[in-house]
């Protein structure tokens, strides 16, 4: 498994990842209509923007490929928040592992190249949010150095950590 940077060509990995990370790990949490809606094809074009606008090393999608196949990503850029402690921080805004490959290593693997990669772009620290009743998630991140930082929105909680 290595990780690198996404193309276009990745766009139907990565919207199959999104769609079933999102099935299995969003299961409890959001309601399982919206759920068993979610299709990958809904979520390819998306996905295509997405990577078409990478800026490295700034913006961009990494992916985790095995032998041709994602089997996770992570997208990075600048923090978009409008609170003064958002300006000069990395934002991860999506982070998704396929359910088959999760407790492998490949979600570890993953975020030390999203960590890498903000640091080298010249972020001293990095945002993402969590919905707070996902306890994996929670639980990832706060193994990995993650630390919540106070600041929350519906049922979501920012977690930060430092680059340096």
């Amino acid at each position: 498994m290595q990780v690198r940077q996404a193309g276009v060509a990745d766009a139907e990995g990565i919207a199959r990842v999104h769609v079933l990370s999102s099935q299995a790990g969003y299961r409890g949490l959001l309601p399982q209509p919206l759920l068993d809606g979610l299709r990958p094809a809904h979520r390819v074009s998306r996905w295509t923007a997405t990577v078409r606008q990478t800026s490295w090393p700034g913006r961009g999608v990494l992916v985790a490929d095995d032998a041709g196949a994602i089997v996770g990503f992570v997208d990075l850029r600048p923090a978009e928040d409008d609170d003064p402690d958002a300006v000069g921080v990395g934002e991860i805004t999506g982070f998704y592992v396929l359910p088959a490959a999760w407790r492998q290593g490949v979600g570890r693997h993953l975020m030390a190249a999203a960590v890498r990669g903000l640091h080298a772009a010249g972020y001293m620290s990095a945002m993402l949010w969590v919905l707070e009743a996902n306890t994996r998630a929670v639980r990832f991140y706060s193994q990995l150095g993650w630390e919540p930082d106070g600041s929350s929105r519906d049922r979501l909680v920012r977690y930060r950590r430092n680059l340096g």
